[in-house]
């Protein structure tokens, strides 16, 4: 969403993100996550596990690594709205028995899809009629 938002914006402009931005969160990149189910299948583990990347990050610095990356110049307004929890701890002690690792941490991870959705982002505003 974030990705999104920043695409979306103009050089120079603004995005709104819910909250002050100091919610901790941790983001893990899809082909991390589908190794990780793959894995977890192929092992004998039954029960829950947690998947996930162990970088853990506020809000406010995953917006600005999607800016950085973006190469644009943006704004960024606090606003209301639902935050979740304030941070999220969680262990991966169990999928790490099956050998995963988390391999693609954020800056890489958002390097990889920004491009992407801001293609997306294009092609939409082309379909768009005047």
């Amino acid at each position: 969403a974030i990705c999104r938002k920043v695409a979306e914006a103009e050089d120079g402009g603004a995005i709104e993100v819910w909250g002050d931005g100091r919610a901790v969160r941790s983001y893990t990149y899809v082909d991390d996550m589908v190794d990780g189910i793959y894995g977890l299948m192929q092992s004998d583990l039954e029960g829950p596990v947690n998947i996930g990347c162990p970088q853990y990050v506020t809000v406010d610095e995953l917006v600005q690594t999607v800016i950085k990356l973006s190469g644009k110049r943006i704004n960024v307004g606090h606003v209301d709205g639902p935050v979740g929890v304030q941070s999220r701890n969680f262990s991966n002690a169990r999928i790490y028995s099956t050998g995963w690792r988390a391999r693609v941490f954020l800056e890489e991870g958002i390097a990889r899809t920004y491009p992407w959705i801001e293609a997306q982002v294009r092609a939409a505003r082309s379909t768009v009629a005047p």
